[in-house]
């Protein structure tokens, strides 16, 4: 089998020089980090005005050891936000709205919007990240642990941003919110009378000819899907994301984001370049480090540098894209596997940023996992108990070890073994919420309210501002007793 593909386009007689990184070294590092477990599968595609190149690593997955290619599918998660800000851009344009609209003159007339200190949340406050809401929301009960947020209605989206109090004034801090995503996306959809992946379709993907990101995956392009896998290598399933889709539910290609990364360039011209170029408008600071927020972006401008990025991170996939304005660069990185790759992409940008080898942490997991397998639970738990007293450097531990087991033992509907390894987990790490909410949530689904109403009830003591807590233990109490 080949170890690495290259397709390059266009001008391919002529000598080709991408970015800052030789394309040996690109294939050297992502060759490396596929052999470290980083990820099953790293593709990386660059292009700049002489054309594009493309190389490959790895497998699609354990079962299909085809290496993927620029047409190969997967997901790319929070790179969507892009795509979403992009609409906004481009209606605003269009002059079918204003950026500085408040909410409220879209939304239901039963939905309450919040205000704070006199201002309300704007369309630009939730495309920058600013309108103060958190990465997810706290109204999630989900009847399937495996998809959180495929149940996640436009309703419930609409109690959410009732309840929702800003922590501090609107537009003053940068807050990462894949809420305020979801409910631009549903804004957006309102104002076209059409659903998020036809708005999306009509207005970005046919116009740039990326006949393969979409929502929805045909039978063809299933075939060609790279299965997702979690950071510890297992297979997972695909995501649904419900009322928050418009903050990473889309699917797509190194060659499709390529194609995005041209009109983000100006390589090529469309109908959408003004637009475009309102998304890379700086618009505030972001907090903790010294970047900037766009519409959708992330922009690096220090030294001269003219840098806009999105990375994306679901729990199968991790994905890049970057653009160097300056340079007339862009660069995708995509991965088949919950590790982020946004270092690689970076680095490829900008060869100042350094790219430090993965190195992988669940050799303790794949041992419990061994021995539960071989020998059952209990010689697996006096294994970890053994382990754990040789203090051998080459096992990492932390309550995510064995709540991986316990998750896995749990989809697999072997819920007394699971719930032996999550009680322990609870017993080792007594001070992390995770545990907790593990052990509430098999109790709550077997019908132990005692139970699940005691492990809930810890979580919140240990986090209690996290309006979760609070929220679950409500739909347990009112639950009907069968």
């Amino acid at each position: 089998m080949k170890k690495y593909i290259i397709i390059a386009f266009l001008f391919t007689t002529a000598p080709v020089v991408f970015a800052q990184v030789p394309i040996d070294s690109i294939k050297a590092i992502i060759k490396r980090e596929v052999t470290n477990k980083r990820s099953k599968s790293i593709i990386v595609g660059i292009v700049d005005a002489n054309g594009r190149q493309i190389v490959a690593e790895g497998y699609k997955s354990d079962q299909n050891h085809t290496l993927p290619d620029g047409n190969t599918i997967y997901e790319i998660g929070s790179i969507t936000k892009v795509f979403t800000s992009l609409v906004l851009a481009d209606m605003s344009i269009k002059h079918q709205l204003n950026l500085i609209d408040p909410i409220s003159k879209f939304l239901p007339k039963t939905v309450k919007t919040p205000v704070r200190n006199g201002k309300e949340i704007s369309l630009l406050s939730l495309s920058t990240h600013r309108s103060g809401m958190p990465r997810f929301p706290y109204n999630v009960d989900p009847k399937n642990l495996e998809q959180p947020y495929a149940d996640y209605t436009v309703d419930k989206l609409y109690e959410y941003v009732s309840h929702f109090e800003p922590p501090f004034d609107i537009d003053t801090k940068w807050r990462y919110s894949n809420v305020a995503y979801g409910l631009l996306g549903n804004i957006l959809t309102l104002k076209a009378k059409k659903d998020f992946e036809t708005l999306i379709t009509e207005e970005i993907c046919k116009p740039l000819n990326l006949n393969n990101t979409v929502i929805s995956l045909t039978a063809k392009q299933k075939s060609n899907l790279a299965t997702a896998h979690a950071e510890t290598g297992t297979a997972v399933g695909l995501t649904d994301l419900g009322a928050i889709g418009p903050g990473g539910s889309i699917r797509s290609t190194a060659n499709d984001l390529l194609t995005f990364a041209e009109a983000n360039l100006g390589l090529i011209k469309t109908n959408l370049s003004p637009a475009i170029e309102l998304t890379h408008v700086l618009q505030a600071k972001k907090d903790g480090n010294d970047t900037y927020t766009t519409m959708g972006w992330t922009l690096v401008s220090d030294d001269g540098k003219n840098l806009l990025f999105k990375d994306g991170g679901m729990p199968g996939y991790c994905t890049f894209l970057g653009i160097d304005k300056k340079n007339r660069i862009g660069v995708v990185v995509l991965s088949n596997s919950n590790n982020s790759v946004s270092d690689i992409g970076r680095h490829i940008l900008d060869n100042q940023h350094h790219v430090e080898p993965y190195k992988y942490p669940w050799a303790l997991l794949d041992t419990i996992r061994t021995t539960y397998t071989t020998k059952g639970t209990d010689a697996a738990i006096a294994s970890y108990h053994q382990l754990k007293a040789s203090n051998n450097p080459s096992f990492a531990f932390n309550e995510n070890q064995l709540n991986y087991l316990g998750v896995e033992l749990r989809k697999a509907g072997k819920i007394k073994e699971a719930l032996k390894f999550f009680t322990l987990n609870a017993q080792e790490y007594p001070n992390t919420t995770l545990v907790y909410e593990s052990l509430g949530e098999i109790y709550k689904r077997n019908k132990n309210t005692k139970m699940a109403v005691e492990n809930f009830e810890k979580a919140k003591k240990l986090d209690p501002e996290n309006p979760h807590w609070a929220y679950i233990l409500e739909q347990i109490k009112d639950a009907p007793n069968d």
